[in-house]
């Protein structure tokens, strides 16, 4: 069963007025390859897809594959709070020629252990044979898919690893602990990294990387490889960006910062609204800081 490692970029996604904008989506699908990210994750949180329509998402989904050519992986996101509406998404994903799906714990319902285990049983049962990287993001989905959950989620083959967004080190260990080499443990929190690979993790599905491909890439490389103080310096080095990537309700940060560089415009669909003016200097002003924005 193919796996996903490494440095992994949840996308943003780019509209123009208020489509899809599929051209900036290839330039930065392209900037993602080019800056050494290892696999792309469109249709994530960071994508908006919670207000792209089931069509939106497989079009956009099919945009990267094409673009991405084979270079790299394509894990398409196809989360729901409703078992059979995920089933139907993963069915699109993997039509698109994705090589698997990000899915998150169902948010809302609020389901039990027991019934997120549910879940993801009919989710593979309905798919066999095609990866599911299980997503934990409780800060958005009012549910927590606990370690013990996750050793159950190990006897479902396609269940290939989780993207554990609690940034609680104690977590990683745990999930380690009870799952072994079962399950490959990727970070979906920028602000631990190096902390998550240095317990276990093999990777990272980031906001950051959008803006700096090359740095994520770089500081998942030296960590893997063990050389920790290097890494180190990056991820410190990274800090204020990951900081100010969430101090407004990602993704609108991170696509401020992408029209800043020139890749796409600012565009967020309601609820969302563009970033408010102060906060947005402090972003231009780290990506100078950084060397991303000439000045």
């Amino acid at each position: 069963m193919m796996t996903f490692e490494g440095s992994m970029t949840a996308l943003a996604t780019p509209f123009r007025n208020g489509a899809l904008d599929e051209s900036a989506f290839r330039a930065l699908v392209r900037q993602q390859i080019e800056g050494g990210t290892s696999v792309l994750v469109p249709m994530g949180t960071t994508g908006e897809s919670v207000t792209m329509t089931a069509d939106e998402r497989a079009r956009a989904v099919r945009v990267v594959v094409d673009e991405a050519q084979g270079r790299v992986k394509v894990v398409g996101g196809a989360g729901s709070n409703n078992t059979a509406e995920v089933i139907e998404s993963v069915a699109r994903v993997r039509d698109a020629g994705a090589d698997g799906s990000l899915i998150v714990t169902p948010y809302y319902n609020k389901p039990t252990q027991a019934g997120m285990v549910e879940h993801f049983r009919a989710v593979a049962r309905a798919h066999p044979g095609f990866p599911i990287i299980a997503y934990n993001v409780p800060g958005r989905t009012g549910v927590d898919l606990l370690p013990e959950t996750m050793l159950r989620l190990c006897d479902i083959p396609e269940v290939v690893a989780i993207k554990e967004a609690t940034g609680n080190m104690a977590r990683a260990v745990d999930l380690l602990e009870k799952c072994g080499d079962r399950l490959t443990l990727l970070s979906g929190d920028d602000f631990t990294v190096l902390p998550f690979i240095a317990c276990g993790g093999k990777g990272v599905i980031s906001v950051s990387s959008n803006l700096a491909p090359r740095m994520m890439a770089d500081l998942v490389a030296l960590a893997r490889a063990g050389d920790m103080a290097k890494a180190r310096e990056l991820q410190v080095k990274m800090n204020n960006l990951h900081r100010l990537l969430f101090i407004e309700s990602s993704p609108i940060p991170v696509k401020w910062g992408l029209h800043l560089l020139g890749l796409f415009g600012p565009e967020v669909r309601l609820p969302l609204v563009p970033m408010t003016e102060p906060q947005a200097a402090k972003l231009g002003e780290e990506l100078r800081l950084l060397g991303l924005l000439k000045r």
